[in-house]
C-alpha cells in the first residue's frame, strides 16, 4: 500500500509495514498459514470466505493450489482495486470474487461457505468486536464448516501487552492467551479441533527472508534504510516485539461449526 498520502506517524502498523514492501503480515508468517491449510484438507470445488483480504494474495493461492472458489472481503478501497487487478492478472476472475465491505457486516453476504479464513484481524478488535466477528463467522459457515484463524498470542501480561502494542502500532491490538482464544471460539459455537502456537517473527530477519524471498527482503530493507519516518516506526515496533519476545507469539486454530 505505497500511498504517498499515507501519514507514517499515525498510520496503523500493518499499513506502515505494507508501505515498506512487506506482503506477509501474519505473526507466524507463511509457515503457520501453510499448517492451517494442511489442517483444512481442502477439496476441489469447495468454497472459502476470506476476511480482510488485503491485496488478494491468499485468495489467489487458495484458488490456484486447491481449485477452490473464494469470496474475499476487504474494507480499504485501494486494496480492493489492487486485489482485483492481481486476480485478473492471475486469470482467476471466474474463481475469486473481491468484495468491498466491512468484516462486521458479513451477514449481508447471505450464503454459507465450507471455510472462513481470517488472519491477523481478530487481534485488532475489542473483546465485543472479537465476539461479534466470531458469531458472524459461525453464521457464514455451513454446518460442519471450518474456521481457519491465525492471530497474535499473549502468553502472559495480556493487559500490559495490549496497552503497549496499541500505542506502538496505533490500533487496538489486544492479543489473547491460548486459553482465552479457545474460550472465545467455543463461546461463539466454534469447536476448536487443532491449534498450534509459536514465536512471533513478524520483524525477524530469518522469517522475513522466508516470507518475502531475497528480492522482497532487499526491497523492505532498502525502504527502511532510505525512509527515516518509515524506519522510525518500524524500529519502534521491533523494539516492543523484542521487549516482549518471551510473551508474544502466534496461534493458529482450526475450529468447526457446531
Amino acid at each position: 500500500m505505497r500511498n504517498p498520502t499515507l501519514n507514517l506517524q499515525t498510520a496503523p502498523g500493518h499499513q506502515v509495514l505494507a508501505a515498506a514492501g512487506k506482503r506477509i503480515l501474519r505473526p507466524g508468517g507463511r509457515a503457520a498459514t501453510e499448517k492451517l491449510f494442511q489442517w483444512a484438507d481442502f477439496k476441489p470445488g469447495e468454497t472459502v470466505l476470506e476476511l480482510a483480504a488485503s491485496f488478494g494474495d491468499s485468495a489467489i493461492a487458495l484458488a490456484k493450489r486447491y481449485d477452490l472458489y473464494v469470496v474475499a472481503i476487504e474494507k480499504n478501497p485501494d486494496s480492493v482495486a489492487r486485489a482485483r487487478t492481481n486476480v485478473a492478472a492471475a486469470g482467476l476472475t471466474d474463481r475469486i470474487e473481491i468484495i468491498e465491505g466491512d468484516i462486521f457486516d458479513i451477514d449481508r453476504l447471505g450464503k454459507q461457505f465450507d471455510y472462513v479464513l481470517a488472519e491477523a484481524i481478530l487481534t485488532m478488535q475489542s473483546p465485543s468486536g472479537k465476539a461479534k466477528i466470531l458469531r458472524g463467522v459461525r453464521a457464514r459457515l455451513k454446518p460442519g464448516g471450518k474456521f481457519l484463524s491465525h492471530e497474535l498470542l499473549a502468553q502472559n501480561n495480556e493487559s500490559e501487552i495490549h496497552q503497549v502494542l496499541s500505542q506502538v502500532i496505533r490500533v487496538n491490538a489486544a492479543p489473547y492467551s491460548k486459553s482465552n482464544w479457545i474460550a472465545a471460539f467455543e463461546t461463539a459455537g466454534l469447536k476448536v479441533q487443532q491449534h498450534q502456537t509459536g514465536i512471533m517473527g513478524l520483524l525477524n530477519i530469518q522469517q522475513i527472508l522466508h516470507d518475502e524471498g531475497i528480492i522482497g527482503t532487499a526491497l523492505v530493507l532498502w525502504n527502511i534504510i532510505t525512509k527515516p519516518l518509515l524506519r522510525q516506526r518500524i524500529l519502534q515496533m521491533r523494539q516492543v516485539f523484542n521487549q516482549y519476545k518471551q510473551d508474544l507469539g502466534y496461534i493458529i486454530i482450526c475450529a468447526q461449526r457446531l
